[in-house]
């Protein structure tokens, strides 16, 4: 039996601005460990606000979102705040490193935050991350000092830090040239087929979805 990570039931959302509209409409899909999922879609289909739902980040929503079998509902913020550093690690499309900091301490920040484990220990497990994406050797240099498709792979990393049970990525390649699209693409195949990672990736990039375990297209709030 395939472990189901993550659940959308009947998800509709509503924008009020000044007049209602309805952006998603009755959302059902689920993700099993270690699937590799892509959404697509054109421009304004409600891509990036069903993302922003699923990482709990938007409570105000019908419908239910279950992250290993428990449901997101009416939970308090600071509970899906734990959610989120525990179970979901995300990549945007813009790496958001901070540059005053070395490219290992970012890749830290999120473990210290969930204070899990000692200092020493995150720093242990962020060189292991480091190292599984191939730039364990830029590990001291700040952000600003590593190349784009480097710095992507850093806020991989990063989003790795927790042992998540999904990475979300929203555009992550939208920022990146064909060659380091390829290289974020390999590591995702790689996370998901070795070491059994679920990835959902929102993408512009029909290359990448067509390469991915299933795509999940939408139009118009929903999932066609």
């Amino acid at each position: 039996m395939d472990q189901i990570i993550l659940e959308a039931k009947a998800v509709s959302k509503y924008f009020h601005d000044p007049v209602t509209v309805q952006v998603l409409t009755d959302i059902n899909f689920s993700i099993n460990r270690g699937d590799f999922v892509s959404v697509i879609g054109k421009s304004g289909c409600g891509k990036s606000t069903l993302l922003y739902i699923l990482s709990t980040m938007d409570t105000d929503y019908t419908g239910d979102i279950l992250i290993d079998g428990e449901s997101m509902r009416n939970k308090r913020e600071v509970e899906l705040a734990r959610v989120r550093n525990e179970k979901i690690g995300f990549v945007f499309q813009f790496h958001y490193l901070l540059n005053e900091f070395s490219v290992l301490k970012n890749v830290m920040l999120p473990g210290l935050k969930l204070g899990k484990y000692s200092e020493k220990e995150v720093e242990h497990r962020a060189y292991e991350k480091l190292k599984i994406l191939g730039i364990e050797s830029e590990a001291l240099k700040k952000p600003n000092q590593v190349s784009g498709g480097q710095k992507q792979r850093v806020a991989i990393a990063r989003a790795l830090i927790n042992d998540p049970l999904i990475i979300m990525g929203d555009e992550p390649t939208g920022n990146l040239d064909k060659k380091n699209s390829e290289i974020v693409f390999d590591i995702f195949k790689e996370l998901a087929d070795v070491y059994n990672q679920s990835l959902l990736i929102v993408t512009h990039d029909n290359e990448f979805a067509l390469r991915t375990d299933r795509i999940i297209e939408m139009e118009d709030g929903r999932i066609l």
